[in-house]
């Protein structure tokens, strides 16, 4: 499976959990770290903590396997590492004082449902 059509599952994976605010930053082109991270946020630590269930269990049934995950339980921050693609799942509050968007502004944001 592409790498988009993994970003994409992941996408639907979030939306089914009512995450908020889902960007997707194609970083490819500005960082040898990834080629696209996907910026989520979420309510409360329980609303994190589906949608990080969510997202793994979606990438699980592809057949791809977390390198790393950070700020499990009650993170308000969960940073999930899939080598090409890495998942933030922050509070709104969390994510708006890290502005991982403003930082990253050099990516291209990709709109999954247009593709």
């Amino acid at each position: 499976m592409q790498t988009i059509d993994l970003v994409k599952k992941i996408v639907e994976a979030l939306e089914d959990k009512k995450a908020e605010d889902i960007t997707v930053l194609d970083i490819g082109e500005v960082s040898s770290i990834a080629d696209y991270f996907i910026i989520a946020n979420g309510n409360n630590a329980n609303q994190l903590t589906a949608m990080e269930d969510a997202v793994d269990e979606a990438m699980y049934t592809n057949g791809v396997h977390q390198k790393q995950v950070e700020g499990t339980g009650n993170s308000t921050w969960i940073l999930m590492d899939y080598q090409d693609i890495i998942v933030h799942l922050f509070s709104k509050e969390d994510r708006q004082f890290y502005d991982l968007d403003r930082i990253w502004r050099d990516g291209k944001v990709v709109d999954v449902h247009s593709m």
